[in-house]
C-alpha cells in the first residue's frame, strides 16, 4: 500500500481510483464497512481501490483540551488499512487551513482535481468542510456536477441491534471491558509504541516488564489484564501470552501512567523495539500495596490467573 501526504501528489496509477472517506479513529466494524464497499465498488470497476483520512485527527484540533481520545493512533490505523487490501491511503494534514476550506472547494480541489476520484463512500454520519458543510447526501449532489459516483454506507449495527461507534468502543475501554471493545472493533484493542526503559524493578522480583506510555491514547481502566503481546520480526509479528499493569504504580508513587508488560516465558532484550500489547480480559483495578513481598505475591496471582485464561483462547 502507497501513503500519500498530499492530494496532489498522487501517482497515475491511483487516480481515478473509488475511495473511501472519513477519520477512521479505531477502523471499527463500522468503518471496515464503509472501507469493504468502497473496494467492492472498486474491483467490479477495475478502478484503484483508496482510503482518504486525515492527521491529526480533527478533534484534537478542535478541542486540544480534551483528555486523549484515539482509539487508533496512525502507524496502527495504516497497518489495519493495509492489511484489508486496500491499495493507497492519502493522509491529509488536518489545520486551521483545511478547516477552513468549504465542502464544494474541497471537493472540487482535493476529490476532483487532485484524486480524480471516480467514486467516493463516506459513512452515514461523515461530514466535512468548513461548519461541517459536507455530508454524504451534498456529495452525491456534487458528483452528479462533476462526474463521480457517491456511496454513503448504512449504518453497521452490533449483536445488540445499537450502532457500532468509536464512542462505544471508548465506554466500554473505560469501564474495564475489553472484551466488549474488541467484539465492535473486530479484533483486541491494543496499545503500541517504543519499549522504553523504566527503574527495573520488576526484573529483582522475577517479574520483568517492557513499558509503553499511553501517549494520545484513550485511557482504558486501569488495572491488570491478561494480554498478549506481539513483537514485529521483519514483516511479521510474534505474539506471546503476558500480563500487564496499567497505571499509575502507586506502591513506588508514581505520577505518569505506564503499561507495565510482562511476557511469559521471554528474557530476550527489546528496549526500544517496537511492541503490540493486546487488551483480552481485565483482572483486577490498580491498588497500592504494602511493600514489595505482598506486591510480587499478587503479581505472581495475576500471572497463574491470566496464564489459565489465555491458554482457553483462540490463538
Amino acid at each position: 500500500m502507497r501513503i500519500y501526504r498530499h492530494f496532489d501528489a498522487i501517482a497515475p496509477e491511483h487516480k481515478g481510483g473509488v475511495i473511501a472517506i472519513g477519520n477512521f479513529d479505531g477502523v471499527h466494524r463500522g468503518h471496515r464497512a464503509v472501507i469493504e464497499e468502497a473496494g467492492r465498488v472498486a474491483k467490479a470497476n477495475g478502478a484503484p481501490w483508496g482510503v482518504l483520512t486525515f492527521e491529526p485527527h480533527p478533534r484534537m484540533m478542535f478541542t486540544p483540551e480534551a483528555p486523549p481520545f484515539r482509539i487508533t493512533p496512525f502507524v496502527d490505523k495504516s497497518r489495519i488499512v493495509e492489511e484489508m487490501g486496500v491499495d493507497f491511503l492519502v493522509v491529509l494534514h488536518f489545520d486551521q487551513t483545511l478547516s477552513r476550506l468549504p465542502a464544494d472547494e474541497f471537493v472540487a480541489i482535493v476529490l476532483v482535481a487532485g484524486l480524480q476520484a471516480k467514486h467516493i463512500v463516506s459513512g452515514f454520519d461523515f461530514v466535512f468542510g468548513y461548519k461541517r458543510g459536507g455530508t454524504a447526501q451534498f456529495l452525491e449532489s456534487e458528483g452528479k456536477k462533476y462526474g463521480f459516483g457517491a456511496t454513503g454506507a448504512c449504518k453497521v449495527v452490533d449483536e445488540t441491534g445499537e450502532v457500532i461507534s468509536s464512542t462505544r468502543i471508548r465506554e466500554f475501554l473505560a469501564a474495564g471491558n475489553p472484551r466488549e471493545a474488541a467484539r465492535l472493533l473486530g479484533r483486541p484493542f491494543e496499545i503500541s509504541g517504543r519499549v522504553s526503559g523504566g527503574d527495573q524493578r520488576g526484573r529483582t522480583i522475577g517479574f520483568p516488564t517492557a513499558n509503553l506510555m499511553l501517549a494520545a491514547t484513550t485511557q482504558p481502566a486501569l488495572g491488570v489484564y491478561a494480554i498478549r503481546a506481539g513483537l514485529e520480526t521483519g514483516e511479521t509479528t510474534v505474539w506471546h501470552d503476558g500480563v500487564a499493569n496499567l497505571g499509575y504504580r502507586p506502591t513506588f508513587g508514581g505520577t505518569t501512567p505506564v503499561l507495565e508488560t510482562h511476557i511469559f516465558d521471554f528474557a530476550d532484550d527489546i528496549y526500544g523495539k517496537h511492541l503490540r500489547v493486546a487488551l483480552i480480559e481485565f483482572l483486577r483495578p490498580e491498588r497500592k500495596f504494602d511493600g514489595i513481598a505482598a506486591l510480587t505475591e499478587q503479581i505472581r496471582k495475576d500471572s497463574d490467573q491470566a496464564r489459565a485464561l489465555l491458554a482457553t483462547e483462540a490463538k
